[in-house]
């Protein structure tokens, strides 16, 4: 697991964001949102279901429909170039352009989101020919091959369709299209979801590899607090739509603050231990859990 540093440019600022379900008695789903994602830092995103966490991730890419509504807050991208962009503030054209091609999402049981009748190939290229038109057919056979190498899958794959592949290369396939355009940042709701525990383990460790070779950051939403322990930078815990802690995971580890993350914390049984004693494993061999122990 990689420090985040204060060299790191800021790609993402949330303030104070809160987005109301306009139902008959409205829910404010997700309330006072702030938080700065860095470029290159996974920002791991807790909580258990219902607390706020899809409403927000849905929120930054603005893919909410009615009754959902932003109500209050502000939310900007700070671009390669320095320059600052207000996701709220565009228009359709724009905000179409700028999803994918900044800002990806891997969005929860995305594996059963592929189109089941057509290849692999087409759907990639598909992403391509929309946002990068001047690409030459060869070009765009390319870089799917290059995305396909980059997540383990063999490019021979590229000609299958989705019911050929197995759950585990579903969801490659479409973490292979969430960074295809290469963006500066890629939101992941429970990107491994439904999954066994060894696919899920290989798919952590490419995202950790990619994001490290790419450089891109990541949301990563998940219930699943010993998770993100591993593989995240910082991590926000959300509660009843509210974050109520944030901090770097060695911090949150070995010094929780609310109540709330605690009882996350004793909630996963070490292997070793007693319910309440939990130990960080390592999903990645580098974490030494002779460490994690003191």
């Amino acid at each position: 697991m990689s420090a985040v540093t204060e060299a790191r440019r800021p790609v993402l600022t949330i303030e104070d964001l809160t987005v109301v379900y306009e139902v008959e008695e409205p829910v404010t789903a997700v309330r006072n949102a702030s938080f700065q994602l860095a470029a290159g830092e996974i920002l791991g995103l807790a909580g258990e279901s219902g607390c706020g966490k899809t409403t927000l991730a849905y929120a930054v890419n603005r893919l909410h429909k009615p009754p959902a509504r932003i109500a209050n807050g502000s939310i900007v991208f700070h671009d390669r170039g320095g320059e600052d962009i207000d996701l709220l503030a565009l228009d359709d054209e724009k905000l179409r352009a700028f999803r994918w091609s900044e800002l990806s999402m891997v969005f929860q049981g995305a594996m059963n989101a592929l189109n089941p009748v057509t290849s692999v190939r087409a759907q990639l290229e598909d992403v391509l020919q929309e946002h990068r038109p001047k690409m030459s057919k060869h070009e765009r056979r390319e870089r799917a091959a290059d995305v396909m190498r980059r997540v383990g899958v063999d490019p021979s794959r590229l000609t299958s369709y989705p019911h050929e592949l197995s759950g585990g290369m579903r969801q490659r396939v479409m973490i292979a299209m969430a960074m295809i355009l290469e963006p500066q940042v890629m939101i992941m709701d429970e990107p491994t979801t439904a999954l066994d525990v060894v696919v899920q383990r290989d798919i952590l460790r490419e995202i950790v590899r990619l994001r490290d070779e790419l450089g891109f950051a990541v949301i990563f939403i998940t219930h699943d607090l010993p998770l993100l322990l591993e593989i995240s930078d910082r991590i926000a815990v959300m509660l009843r739509g509210e974050i109520v802690e944030l901090s770097s995971a060695d911090e949150m580890y070995r010094n929780p603050q609310h109540e709330y993350t605690r009882k996350l914390l004793a909630s996963f049984p070490s292997l070793s231990g007693s319910r309440g004693s939990f130990i960080r494993t390592g999903i990645d061999t580098g974490i030494d859990t002779e460490e994690a122990r003191a």
